[in-house]
């Protein structure tokens, strides 16, 4: 049987304005329960700070057959980001780095798929964060699809994907180069299909 994978993350990881209706297969939503976006940045090099964000989603469609053809999108919120600590997380929203009164959300959406093996493949998208959108490829790794038996046997698809980028490519230039340019950000995604 062919399945379809599209998955909107908003982040996560984003479609080139195409509708997943153009592909056969299902649709999912990410479980917002069970879906990660963490970031991972340089402090002073002292140690690394790790943060998330608390509020994102998103739906895919995957392709098993021709992953070619699967779409990602996905949509953080930027005020929901945590890295633990309360006063950072304040400093964070600020216009200083996520600017979240002009820029609500993060998005990513798929322009190209590119299998690297049978459980593999590249994501390239644009990514979009304090309005400025640049190219990102997200390594991925699909993990399986199958049926949920805490989830009413429903079915559920699961990978995951990592990126980096370098904040000051969207402007965000603060405390360079005492606080890390590039940010490395891990995605865990499982995915409920409709």
């Amino acid at each position: 049987m062919k399945r379809s994978f599209h998955v909107t993350v908003a982040a996560l990881f984003f479609s080139a304005g195409l509708s997943p209706l153009v592909f056969a297969g299902d649709l999912y939503d990410l479980d917002p329960e069970h879906t990660q976006a963490i970031f991972h940045i340089d402090h002073l090099g002292y140690s690394t700070v790790t943060g998330s964000f608390r509020q994102l989603k998103g739906m895919l469609t995957l392709d098993e057959e021709h992953p070619e053809q699967s779409l990602v999108e996905a949509t953080i919120e930027a005020s929901s980001i945590d890295t633990g600590v309360p006063t950072r997380d304040e400093d964070l929203r600020s216009s200083q780095f996520f600017d979240v009164a002009r820029h609500q959300t993060i998005t990513f959406r798929t322009v190209k798929v590119k299998r690297r093996g049978p459980r593999s493949a590249d994501l390239s998208g644009e990514l979009t964060l304090l309005g400025i959108s640049r190219p990102v490829t997200l390594r991925t790794t699909f993990n399986q699809i199958a049926p949920d038996p805490l989830r009413g046997s429903r079915m559920v698809a699961g990978f995951t994907a990592t990126t980096s980028i370098r904040r000051t490519d969207y402007g965000m230039k603060a405390f360079i180069p005492l606080i890390g340019d590039v940010v490395r950000i891990d995605i865990n995604v499982e995915a409920i299909r409709r």
